[in-house]
């Protein structure tokens, strides 16, 4: 993991400011100074955040770091190509796993976007290479494209995917010294920063 990312004080009411206090061995801790806001290159990653984001709906964040794993398991390391393939079969594996999130609905969206996310690569290259060609899009119209695109994919939920892997900007508070960590990945959002 690198470094251990020294004590903030950030502004009130930011994922920078309610992890400062945290242990640095903290699921939030290390999500926020490791993983949120930068770039994210691979489809199977990309995959993995929007299928994670997809299931935080409607519990804490919290609960889905910690099952991190489990869902990494169970949707065989997010190979989009792997998910695309599921049938009944695995449909009823994940309903039946208590390690995962077992919502038929959230099951389903996964199965159906791996098989989206195929379609997208089959035409564009990449996952990436068709976020790319949007970019850049404000978050209201990000949310109507996979709105349009993808199931399960309500405002925040678009939001939330397109903050963490650099999409849009937000992800870190410029007092926070992760902000700059997360702009050497070279997030999508930094391309008019002039760097």
């Amino acid at each position: 993991m690198g470094q251990p990312i020294k004590k903030i004080t950030p502004p009130p009411s930011s994922y920078c400011a309610f992890v400062s206090d945290l242990p640095l061995d903290h699921p939030h801790r290390l999500h926020h100074d490791h993983v949120h806001g930068y770039a994210v290159t691979g489809d199977n990653e990309l995959f993995a955040r929007l299928v994670l984001e997809i299931n935080q709906a409607g519990l804490s964040w919290l609960t889905i770091l910690k099952k991190e794993a489990n869902f990494r398991e169970a949707y065989d390391g997010f190979d989009v190509a792997a998910v695309a393939s599921y049938g009944e079969q695995e449909k009823r594996r994940l309903l039946n796993d208590a390690g995962i999130i077992r919502n038929r609905l959230k099951v389903e969206a996964a199965i159906h976007n791996a098989r989206v996310i195929r379609e997208l690569q089959q035409r564009h290259g990449s996952f990436r290479a068709w976020l790319d060609l949007h970019h850049p899009l404000s978050r209201e119209e990000w949310t109507k494209l996979f709105r349009k695109t993808f199931r399960f994919t309500g405002g925040e939920i678009v939001n939330e995917f397109m903050m963490s892997t650099g999409y849009l900007p937000g992800a870190h508070v410029k007092e926070c010294p992760v902000y700059e960590m997360a702009l050497k990945t070279e997030p999508a959002w930094s391309a008019g920063l002039g760097r």
